[in-house]
């Protein structure tokens, strides 16, 4: 392992959006500087980074100054063009590392993954042609969803199937995308853990929260989960599992459902996650501050979770709500900066309080 990094290093963050913003934050609060490389003019992160290059992720020339700009890169959003981290890799250490990025930037790689490690996940098959969807769904059935294997989030770039009649529609949204037919899963509810690894091996993970979506956007994160206290021993455990078996640095997302015959894994994310927002108030050292932590050598912080939260996404005009919300007794807002508002684009979240831990 190398030495730390000391106060006044720069780090660098791939993607401005308000993961990046909340990691910039983080970072200053360990009197680190934070560079923000991002394509998009006057990205949230901008407001609070110290530096900002607008470029292309395909500009040779802006990623290599940006590499020499910083000590170590980090990234908000896991879709980043393989070329580029070619070149930055080059100059300077990226972390997670490639791995975690080769398996979550494809679903049927990240599936194939995670049963190689014994994990349950949905049912799934490769799909490249009508013929492969329509022979799929005899094994699997339906309901079920095509996704596509890359570039999907917030629930874009999925089509429910209810019945196999429906097997040429779903694949013309496909756009000829290489896809996956994932099974349904019957699950009583949906958890995910927020997990950490250090360049030193070193695990800490925060309390399981329960997850509510709406139109396939998060909605809500509820923290004592409810789970049994094997429930929650298992979720803990298996995202220790994951983070090794990648030789993970910062912190990883694992969603789960929560089924009759145990744990399912939905998917993983190789970044601070929406699911983990609650940590802001309800723990000493939050996500943001754990993965800056990580990513820099530092010891991992104390995760343990001293009050229960409900997070809430304030999405599209949800934000107008915000001086209302922020009346409201035991509630911490965070506003992300965004100039424009639109239908189902994150805002901001909010984090009511509601008691001293003792649920779990």
């Amino acid at each position: 392992m190398t030495e730390p990094l000391a106060p006044g290093a720069t780090i660098g963050i791939l993607g401005g959006g308000q993961l990046g913003r909340m990691l910039s934050v983080a970072a200053a609060r360990l009197g680190f500087s934070s560079h923000i490389y991002e394509p998009g003019a006057n990205p949230p992160a901008a407001q609070v980074a110290a530096q900002v290059t607008s470029a292309d992720y395909t500009d040779e020339q802006a990623l290599r100054r940006f590499a020499r700009s910083v000590d170590v890169i980090t990234y908000e959003f896991e879709n980043i063009p393989t070329e580029a981290l070619d070149i930055l890799e080059e100059d300077r250490p990226i972390h997670p590392g490639r791995e975690a990025l080769r398996v979550s930037q494809d679903r049927l790689t990240e599936k194939t993954f995670l049963q190689a490690l014994g994990l349950k996940t949905a049912p799934f098959a490769d799909i490249d042609s009508l013929d492969s969807l329509e022979a799929a769904l005899k094994t699997i059935g339906t309901p079920s969803i095509l996704k596509s294997r890359r570039f999907g989030y917030d629930g874009k770039g999925q089509v429910r199937l209810r019945d196999p009649g429906e097997a040429k529609r779903a694949f013309s949204e496909m756009f000829g995308a290489p896809s996956i037919l994932e099974g349904f899963v019957d699950f009583q509810r949906e958890v995910s853990v927020i997990a950490a690894r250090g360049l030193n091996g070193e695990v800490a993970c925060f309390d399981p929260g329960e997850n509510v979506h709406r139109d396939g956007i998060l909605h809500t994160t509820t923290v004592p989960a409810r789970l049994s206290g094997a429930q929650r021993a298992d979720a803990v455990l298996l995202a220790g599992q994951i983070l090794n078996a990648l030789d993970y640095v910062g912190v990883l997302g694992v969603e789960l459902f929560v089924t009759g015959e145990g744990l399912v894994v939905n998917e993983i994310a190789p970044r601070v996650h929406n699911s983990g927002h609650w940590t802001q108030n309800g723990c000493t050292v939050d996500q943001f501050e754990q993965h800056i932590r990580a990513i820099t050598g530092w010891p991992l912080g104390d995760g343990r979770r001293h009050l229960d939260v409900v997070m809430e996404n304030l999405i599209g005009d949800a934000v107008e709500t915000a001086q209302d919300l922020a009346r409201e007794p035991g509630t911490a807002l965070h506003l992300y900066g965004k100039a424009e508002v639109k239908p189902g684009r994150k805002m901001g979240h909010v984090n009511r309080i509601t008691g001293p831990a003792g649920g779990s």
